[in-house]
């Protein structure tokens, strides 16, 4: 209480765009030293809150895994501002453009500029990482920071806008909380760049509130990432590694595998494969009553293979089968049910994947080269990945988005960075150059030079 006293009323999103760009007015863009330090300071303030952010994200969700939080929520996030403070000043680096020899001796460069104020909301299902990480690239980038978290997640919410306060301070971040009228408010504002992560169907209203203002936004959104198994594959490999990737946060994870389009195998050799595992009950609880709700009606027309016993809102992984047409081959799954699917060969499992929206990622197993190359190059999604499921989006130095519905822009390390940065060209002509024979009033030799610049066409 006396906390929240000293800091006064939370301020609207109106009110903090508007105390930022004071500060940007009175102290001017935010030199590569000083986003060196605040990305260590914010590196060091998110662990020294980890186990903070476990307890209050095991409260929030009624039950979550410590190893889910401190290693996909806050090691994470630390590992990604500690390898942009690394990377910094090499992607700051201005980059020579090349000119056309009638312009010389005119030099010309592109060189990133921050875009100003970012605006970035999280979602409830990662709310530590997808609400920092956007921050670590933005804060790389030059730019300050407004975070709405997610309303769902209260207790959590709370210790994000503490962390952003304590490690980057009120000149350079705020924090905005609130539900969904706060939500609507914030992507309604004139923000140099807003990003959100969240469901395809609210990431639409999000791109067209910002359109009013023509801000440039940022969209993560979900989809239906399939996982190919493929005859070449040891089914109990594949087995372990798609249920390692969903086991994960109970499945409520946006590139979890979601359907497993089986080709050559059967849904019952898989479900024994599975089985064999030993993996079943997810360590984390579905977030909440409404999203167990939705998750049942989901697959109500389905036929449904529990891999073990249900805890209460912890929920056994369960293999689903599901007639044609059916909610849960439609809809994004999101939780700890992965749907069979067997197709006749590959043409079929592309033909399936074409068949929706590009998803965030598609996953193979015991695919050749040449399968892998066929898959790439007649689908559209994010990732290709072989092998293993979700983990590749910890990798700091890899670009993470979506295509289409299931996203619009990345980010992630050095594509982060400059998915926050305008590239501004910087132009110095020389004092004379062959350009300036066709400056007007044009004298007779502009003729015979243009002739002679088309002859080297």
């Amino acid at each position: 209480a006396a906390r929240a006293a000293a800091q006064g009323p939370r301020m609207t999103p109106s009110e903090a765009l508007a105390a930022l760009r004071a500060a940007e007015a009175r102290d001017g863009r935010l030199g590569l030293d000083r986003r060196r330090d605040l990305l260590a300071r914010l590196a060091a303030t998110v662990l020294d809150r980890a186990e903070d952010f476990a307890r209050a994200l095991d409260a929030d969700y009624g039950g979550r895994s410590r190893y889910d939080t401190l290693l996909a929520d806050v090691l994470i996030v630390a590992d990604a501002a500690k390898y942009s403070r690394a990377k910094l000043r090499g992607w700051a680096k201005p980059r020579r453009a090349y000119v056309p020899y009638p312009f010389w001796p005119t030099t010309a460069a592109e060189e990133p500029v921050p875009k100003g104020v970012v605006g970035i909301i999280g979602p409830w299902n990662y709310p530590v990482q997808l609400a920092l990480w956007p921050v670590v690239d933005a804060i790389a980038a030059g730019n300050r920071v407004c975070v709405k978290p997610s309303e769902f997640v209260p207790r959590t919410a709370e210790i994000v806008v503490e962390v952003l306060e304590a490690a980057l301070g009120p000149d350079v971040a705020r924090g905005v909380l609130g539900g969904r009228e706060v939500a609507a408010d914030f992507a309604a504002q004139p923000w140099d760049h807003l990003f959100f992560t969240g469901g395809t169907a609210t990431g639409r209203k999000v791109a067209e509130a910002a359109a009013h203002n023509l801000v440039p936004v940022t969209l993560e959104l979900g989809g239906k990432c399939p996982a190919i198994v493929l005859p070449g594959a040891d089914l109990a490999d594949a087995a372990r590694n798609i249920l390692a990737g969903k086991a994960i946060n109970a499945g409520q994870t946006c590139i979890a595998p979601d359907t497993v389009l089986l080709v050559g195998h059967t849904p019952a050799a898989f479900a024994e494969a599975c089985r064999a595992t030993g993996i079943a009950l997810p360590e984390g609880a579905i977030a909440s009553d409404a999203q167990a709700a939705r998750l049942d009606a989901l697959v109500a027309d389905a036929r449904l293979t529990p891999l073990g016993a249900d805890d209460s809102r912890r929920r056994a992984i369960a293999l689903a089968e599901a007639p044609p047409g059916a909610a849960l081959l439609r809809e994004e799954i999101f939780g700890p049910v992965l749907a069979l699917q067997p197709v006749a060969d590959l043409d079929a499992a592309i033909a399936w994947i074409k068949d929706r929206s590009p998803p965030l990622a598609i996953y193979l197993f015991g695919a050749t080269r040449v399968e892998e190359d066929r898959i790439a190059g007649a689908t559209r999604s994010g990732a290709l990945v072989t092998g293993r499921a979700v983990e590749y989006a910890a990798f700091p130095a890899l670009g993470f988005g979506g295509v289409g519905a299931s996203g619009l822009g990345r980010y992630h390390g050095r594509a982060g960075f400059f998915e926050f940065s305008d590239m501004r060209s910087r132009v110095r002509h020389g004092r004379w150059s062959l350009s300036r024979f066709f400056d007007l009033p044009r004298k007779p030799i502009a003729e015979k030079l243009t002739a002679q610049l088309l002859k080297k066409r």
